[in-house]
């Protein structure tokens, strides 16, 4: 079957994605457009006796995943998790990430890492040969974010982005505001030749929360396409 309508590919990966769920599983339940069709397929299984619990990446998730009946469970009472399932803003062949344009970054970040996999669910227009187009997101703390502003421009610099101007997230006339109440700068990088590199300049940076760019982390990549689903693995 040929896929076109971009929410039929979303879909579709979401399905296929399901495959890797098992009946008792403690799973990391994802934030976004992808990760909402998949909590969708998953609460149709879960009706009809598949037995999970989740950990929601955001408020929004869990407020969709209590909606549809989906067993909930907070992540310090799970431990260890079997699976995350989540989307992405941007995916490279190394399965390299860019995540955090819906805001859940951090904790999107912390499940992925208390997860034994990482299962990314995305369309075909998410793989890219170098990640970069879609900006960057760091989350700041509020208080002199601006300085904070400063050091990554400054850090970015030294790696050779030197006209990097990231930029303050803005919703409704005023600073977006996280889950966690952290402000948001989204940084342009076109393209990013060395993700590692980057990640590294951008982590350790006073004021910085934590940084869209998820290295190391995906397992599988779940990608529809016009022509059906694939799957790209690494590991």
């Amino acid at each position: 079957m040929t896929l076109t309508d971009p929410a039929a590919l979303k879909r579709a990966a979401a399905a296929r994605a399901l495959d890797f769920v098992q009946d008792g599983m403690k799973l990391g339940l994802g934030t976004g457009s992808t990760a909402d069709l998949f909590l969708e397929l998953l609460a149709e299984r879960t009706k009809g006796g598949l037995k999970i619990i989740g950990t929601p990446t955001s408020e929004r998730t869990a407020a969709k995943s209590r909606q549809l009946n989906i067993p909930l469970a907070d992540l310090d009472a799970l431990g260890e998790l079997d699976l995350c399932i989540d989307g992405a803003d941007e995916a490279d062949s190394d399965l390299a990430l860019i995540k955090g344009g819906g805001g859940a970054l951090l904790r999107e970040k912390i499940v992925a890492a208390s997860a034994k996999r990482m299962v990314v669910i995305a369309d075909e227009s998410k793989l890219v040969k170098k990640l970069g187009a879609f900006p960057v997101p760091v989350e700041v703390i509020p208080f002199g974010h601006a300085t904070t502003k400063s050091r990554i421009a400054k850090a970015v610099a030294a790696l050779g982005y030197r006209n990097l101007e990231p930029k303050l997230r803005m919703k409704d006339g005023a600073p977006y505001r996280t889950d966690n109440g952290n402000v948001i700068y989204d940084c342009p990088f076109a393209a990013i030749e060395n993700v590692p590199a980057l990640a590294a300049a951008l982590s350790p940076l006073t004021g910085v929360v934590e940084h869209g760019l998820f290295v190391n982390m995906a397992s599988v990549l779940v990608l529809a396409g016009t022509n059906g689903v694939r799957i790209i693995t690494v590991g």
